[in-house]
C-alpha cells in the first residue's frame, strides 16, 4: 500500500534497524533538500527530463527521476517501444537490486552480493542506473535500438545526469560503497541478459493471400509525422527474446484471430472501418482525443503512471524501485510474447483488410480501396494489439501491488501526442480505453484488442507472483491460479 506511516509494520524484524537507518538519512536529508535544486536544475539544462517547478521543490524520490531520466535517455537514443521495454526493465531491475543488496526487502532477480552497513542508497541508485542505461543502450546500429550517434548523445547526457546526481552525496565509504553496490547490481543483469537474443535479426517475408499482414500505408499527411510509410516488418524475432519472467514466449497466447468469413470478423471490420477512418463522422471529439493520448509508447506512459501513483501513495525509494521493476518486467514480456504471437499468426491490419475487403470471401465486409486511418500504423501484425497487452500487464501489476483496482489518479501524456491530461478511476479502466484507444486510431481489430487484454492481464498477474517477492509479508499472490 505504500503508506509511509504504516511502512515499519510491513517489516517487523527491520525495527532493530530502524534507529540506524533514521540516523544515516537524518544526515542525508538536508544535504539531499540542498542539492534537489541544484540535481533538477542540471538536468533541466542539459534537456535530459522534462518536468514541472514542483518536480524542483518536492524532492521526488530518486528512483522515480532515474526511471524519468530512462525513459528519455532511450526516447533521445532513438530506441521505438519494444527495445525500451528492454532497456527499462534492466534498469529498473538494476536499481531494486542494488537497493535491495543495501537492505534487503525484496526477492533481487540478478545481484547477490551485500553491501556494508552505511552504504548510501542515492549512490547505490544513481550508479546501478547509469550502468544499466549505458550496457543496455549502447549496443551499435541494430533495428529499433537507433544509431550509434543517437546512442552517444543520449548516454552523455545520462553521465551528465550521474555526474551530478554524486555531487550532490557526500564523499566517503558510503557514497563510494554506493557505487560499487550500483556498478556490482548493472553488471549482473547486463550479464544475464547479454545473450537474450535482442540482437539476433531473423529474416521475414510479408504473406500475399487475405488475411496475411502486409507493408501498410499511412494517412496523408501523416499522423504522427512519419519518415516513410510501407515499410519492412519490424523486429520479427522478437519473440525469440528470453523472456524476463515468463516460462516461455507461447506460454499465454491466445488461440488466434477469427475467421475471415465469420460473423465476429465481419463486427470487428465494420467496427474499425467505421469509428477508426481518418474523416470518420462517427467517432467523437473525446475519442480522438483519446487515440491521441494513448498513442505513446506504453513503457514511457505506464512508467510514468506508477510514478504517479508511488509518489501519491508515499512509496519510498524500495517500494517504488520493486513497483517499477515489476511494471517494467510485465510490459517487458508483454512485448515478446505479444510479438511471438503477432509474427504466429500474421493476421493482416484494418487498413490492408478495408482496401481489399472484396477478397476476404466475407459477404459482411465491404471494401473501400480509399479508406485510411486516423492515425499510423505501426509496421507489425494486427493480433493481437501489444499496446493492449502491455497496458493490461501493467494495470494488474499496478492493482495486485496496492491490493486494490480501484485507485483513482490523473496523467499527462508524452510524445508524439504531449500534454493531453486525463483522469481515471482505476487501473482496470486506464487499460480498458488504452485498448479501445487502437480502435479509434483505425490500427486494430476489436478481437485483437480483447485478447490482448486477456494475453496481458495473465502476464500481469504471472510476474506479480513470480518475480521480487516480498520477504516479510503476503503480497496477494494466492488471487489466482497462475496457470
Amino acid at each position: 500500500m505504500c503508506n509511509k506511516n504504516v511502512a515499519l509494520l510491513h517489516y517487523p524484524e527491520n525495527e532493530r534497524k530502524s534507529e540506524e537507518r533514521k540516523n544515516a538519512k537524518t544526515k542525508e536529508r538536508s544535504m539531499n533538500q540542498r542539492n534537489a535544486v541544484r540535481w533538477v536544475s542540471t538536468v533541466l539544462r542539459l534537456g535530459v527530463i522534462a518536468v514541472s517547478a514542483r518536480f524542483a521543490s518536492a524532492a521526488v524520490d530518486p528512483v522515480s527521476n532515474w526511471n524519468m531520466v530512462a525513459v528519455q535517455a532511450t526516447l533521445s537514443a532513438g530506441e521505438n517501444g519494444i527495445v525500451q521495454s528492454r532497456t527499462l526493465a534492466i534498469a529498473q531491475l538494476s536499481i531494486h537490486d542494488a537497493l535491495n543488496a543495501i537492505d534487503s526487502r525484496y526477492a533481487r532477480y540478478a545481484f547477490t552480493g551485500h553491501a556494508p552497513t552505511g552504504t548510501s542508497a542515492d549512490a547505490a541508485i544513481a550508479a546501478s542506473a547509469r550502468d544499466a542505461l549505458v550496457g543496455a543502450i549502447g549496443v551499435g546500429a541494430f533495428p529499433g535500438f537507433g544509431t550509434p550517434a543517437l546512442q552517444a548523445l543520449a548516454l552523455a547526457r545520462v553521465d551528465a545526469v550521474y555526474a551530478a546526481a554524486l555531487a550532490g552525496i557526500a564523499d566517503g565509504p558510503a557514497k563510494s560503497n554506493g557505487i560499487a553496490i550500483g556498478q556490482a547490481a548493472a553488471a549482473a543483469i547486463l550479464s544475464l541478459r547479454s545473450t537474450d537474443h535482442a540482437t539476433t535479426l531473423v529474416p521475414y517475408t510479408p504473406g500475399s493471400q487475405p488475411g496475411d499482414w502486409q507493408p501498410t500505408p499511412n494517412p496523408v499527411p501523416f499522423d504522427p509525422p512519419a519518415p516513410a510509410e510501407y515499410l519492412p516488418a519490424v523486429l520479427p524475432g522478437w519473440g525469440n527474446v528470453t523472456p524476463f519472467v515468463l516460462r516461455r514466449s507461447t506460454q499465454f497466447e491466445p488461440d488466434g484471430p477469427p475467421r475471415l468469413s465469420g460473423q465476429t470478423y465481419a463486427r470487428d471490420y465494420s467496427e474499425v472501418k467505421d469509428i477508426g477512418e481518418k474523416n470518420s463522422i462517427t467517432r467523437t471529439a473525446e475519442q480522438t482525443s483519446i487515440a491521441r493520448f494513448w498513442y505513446e509508447a506504453s513503457p514511457a506512459g505506464w512508467s510514468r503512471i506508477a510514478r504517479v501513483v508511488a509518489q501519491s501513495h508515499g512509496c519510498d525509494s524500495w517500494e517504488t524501485a520493486r513497483l517499477l521493476a515489476l511494471v517494467n518486467l510485465a510490459m517487458a514480456d508483454g512485448f515478446i510474447a505479444g510479438f511471438q504471437t503477432k509474427y504466429d499468426f500474421n493476421f493482416w491490419r484494418p487498413v490492408t483488410a478495408i482496401r481489399a475487403g472484396d477478397t476476404d470471401g466475407n459477404d459482411g465486409t465491404a471494401a473501400d480501396p480509399m479508406w485510411s486511418t486516423l492515425l499510423n500504423t505501426p509496421a507489425i501484425p494486427d493480433y493481437t494489439s501489444t499496446h493492449s497487452v502491455l497496458g493490461a500487464a501493467a494495470s494488474e501489476v499496478l492493482r495486485r501491488f496496492f491490493h486494490d483496482d480501484d485507485v483513482p489518479f490523473t496523467t499527462t501524456s508524452g510524445v508524439p501526442f504531449a500534454g493531453l491530461t486525463r483522469s481515471f478511476v482505476s487501473f482496470s479502466q486506464a487499460a480498458a480505453e488504452n485498448g479501445e484507444s487502437r480502435i479509434y486510431a483505425g490500427i486494430h481489430f476489436r478481437s485483437a484488442v480483447e485478447d490482448g487484454i486477456k494475453q496481458g492481464k495473465k502476464i500481469g498477474r504471472f510476474t506479480f507472483q513470480h518475480a521480487l517477492q516480498s520477504l516479510h509479508g503476503d503480497d496477494g499472490n494466492g488471487e489466482d491460479d497462475d496457470r
